[in-house]
């Protein structure tokens, strides 16, 4: 049996799957936590990395491995391969006004056609803005910049800060990948070429943009190179375990659904996520849909929305009942909930960009106002959101055939049957599992073999489309007021 690991370096935790490379069948597990916060010293992401591989039983019988990680999130490292300060993750915000003011000085229809999207506070790009602003003293610093699962790549292989690392800080062995590298702001998903323009704009064209070193871009199916013995993994078989190019969360997810062409993936977690496959390359320059690529050599335009599980978190404690009960008085109401509308911008919105909102709730009458109306307003208002952002991508050309629901909340039967009528789509819920580190261990088995592993998705439930257009109407009719 060949095995091959891969691994979710994602904002609350490391997670790694070890799986047969021939039938995909799941091995063996391991976890670590990543502490919290909205910047994280790098190297918590190492010794998580570290704990959740023992965890999972070690590497001395896989022949393979990839990173999937947490976009965006700007590691910054010196001359001898040291973190400069914390990484500032995506959902760091302080670059808000940097991000502004790079759109007021390049233009946001440039930035879309030169990378394919217009820059927010996760971006990368907007983070170095903030530390050439805030921290000029860091910044001249900087010798090569670098994304999380860049970063985990690099240190697997043996290279990181001088004397503290087998092969010390040769800062030109960092690797990335496209998916990755597309939620710069600096990198063209369409040519697979890096726009150093762009960068040295973010470093106020101080000269600094000019030499900083970017990783070398690996294509979907290369390889980084080979795990190197060290202290943290010194039972490595032969040391010549294969290292995959890695590549961003979503992407990742992507790539462990199987998702193709014409599918889309809604992701309710925390926040949402609506993303679909296709083979060309799609340019918003309103911002709404960042143009991202995926891990196999297409595109994956993607919408995010703030506002997600939780929106079932806070009517649920209001009702006192949990999600399977929330889910059961929902579906005790008509669609449409009797004309009550819940606008479910509890902490602002992304999408639509709309920092300041707060949630509300509309059509309160006698008869409109009951538990099961309530809690049905609260699944169709999430989903609303989530279907703007679909309808976002398709009217960008994008082609929706299915949509593939996952996360938490998606096991839930009522939010499942109300997104076949919000999406209008036929909807597949795959059971529970880690897609994103799926995703990884299928790229790694490509890395090995040059083969793209045909491992299949179980699907938990399928349901039809099935149109209540009072929803879409109701919801639209509130959102334009």
């Amino acid at each position: 049996m060949t095995l091959v690991a891969g691994v979710d370096s994602s904002t609350q935790s490391c997670k790694v799957v070890v799986r047969d490379l021939d039938t995909g069948a799941t091995v063996r597990t391991g976890r670590a936590d990543h502490p919290d916060g909205t910047e994280v010293d790098p190297q918590a992401w190492w010794l998580a990395l570290v704990e959740a591989v023992a965890d999972a039983g070690g590497l001395s019988d896989v022949a393979a491995i990839a990173i999937a990680g947490q976009q965006h999130g700007m590691v910054v490292l010196d001359d001898a391969g040291r973190v400069i300060r914390p990484a500032l993750l995506w959902n760091d915000t302080r670059s808000a006004p940097a991000a502004a003011a790079l759109i007021d000085e390049i233009g946001a229809a440039e930035f879309a056609r030169r990378t394919g999207s217009v820059p927010v506070a996760s971006f990368t790009l907007t983070k170095l803005r903030w530390l050439a602003d805030a921290e000029p003293q860091n910044a001249a610093r900087v010798a090569a910049v670098a994304l999380p699962h860049d970063w985990l790549t690099w240190r697997l292989r043996g290279y990181g800060p001088e004397g503290e690392s087998p092969l010390g800080p040769v800062l030109a062995e960092l690797t990335t990948d496209r998916s990755d590298a597309s939620g710069t702001s600096y990198f063209d998903a369409a040519t697979g070429e890096y726009d150093r323009a762009l960068l040295a704009a973010a470093f106020g064209n101080s000269g600094i943009g000019d030499r900083v070193i970017l990783p070398t871009v690996i294509p979907p199916g290369g390889r980084a190179g080979t795990v190197t013995a060290s202290p943290e993994f010194p039972n490595i078989a032969g040391q010549g375990v294969v290292v995959g190019a890695g590549a961003g969360d979503n992407a990742g997810a992507a790539l462990g659904l199987g998702a193709a062409a014409g599918d889309v993936v809604v992701s309710i977690g925390t926040s949402g996520t609506v993303f679909a496959v296709t083979d060309r390359a799609v340019v918003d320059p309103g911002g709404t849909v960042a143009g991202f690529a995926d891990a196999t050599g297409n595109f994956l335009p993607l919408v995010a929305t703030l506002n997600a599980a939780r929106v079932l978190d806070a009517v649920a404690g209001l009702l006192g009942v949990g999600h399977d009960e929330l889910g059961e008085l929902a579906l005790q109401a008509e669609p449409g909930a009797r004309g009550l509308v819940l606008q479910p911008y509890f902490e602002g919105e992304r999408t639509p960009n709309l920092p300041d909102a707060t949630a509300t709730l509309f059509g309160l009458t006698l008869a409109s106002t009951t538990r099961p109306n309530l809690a049905r307003a609260a699944i169709e208002g999430m989903l609303s959101a989530l279907a703007d952002g679909l309808g976002a991508v398709t009217d960008l050309g994008v082609e929706a055939t299915r949509v593939l629901l996952i996360g938490g909340a998606a096991q839930n039967l009522a939010v499942q049957q109300i997104a076949a009528q919000v999406f209008g789509l036929p909807v597949d819920v795959p059971r529970p599992g880690e897609y994103v580190a799926a995703g990884a261990a299928r790229q790694a088995g490509w890395a090995l073999t040059g083969e793209l592993p045909a491992w299949s998705t179980e699907i938990a439930a399928s349901l039809p489309a099935a149109t209540a257009a009072v929803i879409g109407e109701q919801y639209a009719a509130r959102r334009r007021a």
